[in-house]
């Protein structure tokens, strides 16, 4: 077991955890709404330390980040477990699994992910899937080892974490893909989220500590998908971490709780790009297939990074348009 970190004890018989807004308030043996922050013997402990559920290399367009070194590889990994309860999870196989004796027999140090990434000839690391916050430790350690390797980290993360962890974090982070789900509504609806502006201020932390930032919005019919929660989502995009910044929009498919809500269709898709297209530099579509999601200059409208699929080829010198030179937003080999 390993003792987790941001936590007090409140008094004889009650711990509260801090890594994340929901404070969960503990007895001796009680585990956190996350599933895998328990009290034992008057402490708390990171149940999930060591213990990934998935380790993988994959593009790293497919986090989605597509301004974060283009075509490399990265070594993808998760525990169990997460911090919110969206009826539309789209990997609740993983994030919703509560049975910690599953990974009882499996132990993977911070070290062994570096000798991982090595051997797959990755230097980029990205904590994903599920909720990289309830793993906190973990991310930290494998983080810290990761800078001193001169390997770089990313978060994939639903933004929902407290103000003094995140802070600790930043330091070993190069990129964050945020999902900004929609509403306050929609946050209290479908992820049983109070407080969801904790989110939004994370977002604008990590973008003015200079962390890439690039943002993703699941569209789901009928919950999150009009023209005017897009139009303001984008308003707020732009006001508060700029219109540079990657916005993706992504395909629903049923899952989870919502199995009868049908699949995003191409069109409310093409749309939400339409709208974002007005007031944002770079606009991407998701979980679809036969769309454009190259990069093109916001000045002359030159290809700076063609895609296929999940696989990108940068035509950039440096991080600028290889045409009329103008700077464009991210981190590029060769800069």
């Amino acid at each position: 077991m390993h003792e987790a970190l941001f936590w007090k004890r409140r008094d004889k018989e009650h711990i509260v955890c801090e890594l994340c807004p929901r404070r969960c308030v503990l007895k001796e043996e009680q585990v956190g709404a996350c599933g895998v922050r328990q009290v034992k013997k008057g402490k708390l402990f990171a149940m999930t330390y060591g213990k990934p559920c998935a380790i993988h290399v994959d593009p790293v367009e497919k986090k989605p980040l597509f301004h974060f070194y283009p075509g490399e590889p990265i070594l993808s990994i998760a525990t169990i477990g997460c911090n919110l309860f969206c009826d539309f999870c789209q990997n609740w196989q993983i994030s919703k699994e509560r049975r910690l004796e599953l990974l009882d027999e499996q132990d993977v140090s911070p070290k062994e992910i570096i000798l991982l990434a090595k051997k797959a000839a990755c230097r980029l690391i990205a904590f994903t899937y599920t909720e990289p916050t309830i793993y906190y430790e973990y991310m930290l350690d494998i983080a810290k080892l990761a800078k001193k390797e001169q390997m770089e980290c990313v978060i994939v993360s639903n933004g929902y974490i407290s103000e003094a962890p995140l802070k600790q974090l930043i330091p070993y982070l190069s990129a964050a893909n945020i999902d900004l789900k929609g509403d306050k509504n929609f946050y209290r609806k479908r992820c049983k989220v109070p407080d969801y502006e904790f989110i939004k201020k994370n977002i604008k932390t990590l973008k003015a500590a200079g962390v890439h930032v690039e943002l993703t919005n699941l569209m789901i019919p009928g919950e999150n998908d009009s023209k005017e929660e897009i139009e303001t989502l984008v308003r707020w995009v732009v006001e508060n971490v700029g219109k540079d910044t990657p916005l993706h929009f992504s395909a629903f498919h049923p899952d989870y709780k919502m199995t009868e809500t049908p699949p995003t269709p191409s069109k409310t898709l093409l749309q939400a790009r339409k709208i974002a297209k007005e007031e944002l530099d770079f606009v991407y579509l998701g979980n679809v297939s036969g769309v454009d999601n190259d990069t093109s200059c916001p000045g002359c409208g030159a290809c700076c990074i063609e895609r296929t699929s999940y696989q990108g080829k940068s035509r950039l010198k440096g991080n600028k348009c290889p045409e009329c030179g103008k700077p464009i937003a991210g981190r590029f080999s060769g800069e």
